[in-house]
């Protein structure tokens, strides 16, 4: 191919540093890249949590109208902001090998403490202030949009004592530094996808193409491990906007282990599963964990949550 593979991204400070990363493996395969940023309905509604404004397709429609109008090959995004539910005219082509799953709690004050009664931590995660209100009822929970450094500023400006993340973004910008606490995953299970980059495309885009850029960006084991996690997402039917939470790993002995579950808003109510599968069998597993959630009442859990947002 002779013209550049453009490749459609949000412009924020990590995702462009994602894009670029896209692009540095598909220079080393041969291919000239373009990146093409743009502004999505989540960038643009700071005011309002993502639960109120519709978290679906909320940072990748715009992306993905791109890639419909020809104008962008590929679209760059976080695994974890891509929708339970891809429309049949899409594909997600690639998972980039996956960073560090944790979640951790960031604060300018070396002295920092977790356990502290009343202190503030910001996150804009339904799942992550679900998990908090749990394991740390001590601590009030604040709403935090807005790109990575927006929040640090509002946390070097004291609207908050620390602040929670994906360890994946802080790392990939650099600010290590302020890392106090690390959560554990067997806590703070995260959300699927996270601390990976999906790669979508045209489903129509021609076959040699694909399997090149595939062979360029795709690594086998964390799209294994997605493809648990994402048949868990869809089957539960949820977005970010639900605190649902899946993690799979694979196994010294091949298998595919997958902790998935469901908390209530205020943390009280927790459904989790635990299930291994053969690698083969990775969606099948995902189906089978959500199920197993949603018979031992992560369906009443999911009716209380639409309920209390009307």
């Amino acid at each position: 191919m002779t013209s550049p593979i453009r490749l459609a991204t949000r412009g924020s400070r990590l995702a462009l540093w994602q894009a670029e990363h896209v692009a540095n493996l598909l220079h080393n395969a041969g291919f000239a890249t373009e990146i093409v940023p743009m502004q999505t309905t989540g960038d643009a509604v700071q005011d309002r949590s993502l639960a109120k404004i519709g978290s679906k397709g909320v940072f990748t429609e715009e992306l993905e109208e791109s890639l419909r109008r020809g104008e962008t090959h590929l679209a760059v995004h976080s695994a974890k902001d891509v929708q339970s539910s891809i429309p049949p005219d899409l594909e997600l082509l690639a998972f980039l090998e996956r960073e560090q799953v944790n979640d951790v709690v960031l604060s300018f004050n070396e002295h920092f403490e977790l356990n502290k009664s009343g202190i503030v931590l910001g996150t804009s995660s339904t799942r992550r202030k679900a998990q908090l209100r749990r394991f740390y009822p001590g601590a009030t929970t604040a709403e935090a949009r807005g790109n990575l450094q927006t929040r640090i500023r509002k946390l070097e400006e004291g609207q908050y004592d620390g602040l929670v993340l994906a360890y994946a973004g802080v790392h990939r910008m650099g600010y290590d530094h302020l890392v106090r606490h690390t959560l554990p995953t067997s806590q703070f299970v995260p959300a699927t996808g996270q601390g990976s980059i999906a790669i979508e495309c045209l489903a129509g885009l021609a076959q040699d193409l694909k399997a090149q850029l595939k062979a360029a960006l795709d690594h086998p084991a964390t799209h294994t491990c997605l493809a648990a996690e994402r048949a868990f997402l869809h089957t539960m039917e949820g977005g970010c906007s639900i605190p649902s939470f899946a993690l799979a790993t694979l196994e010294g002995n091949g298998a595919v282990r997958l902790h998935g579950g469901l908390i209530s808003l205020d943390g009280e109510e927790y459904v989790e599963e635990i299930q291994w599968a053969d690698v083969a069998d990775a969606r099948a597993l995902g189906v089978s964990v959500a199920d197993a959630v949603l018979a031992r009442g992560g369906r009443e859990i999911l009716a209380s949550i639409r309920e209390h947002r009307g």
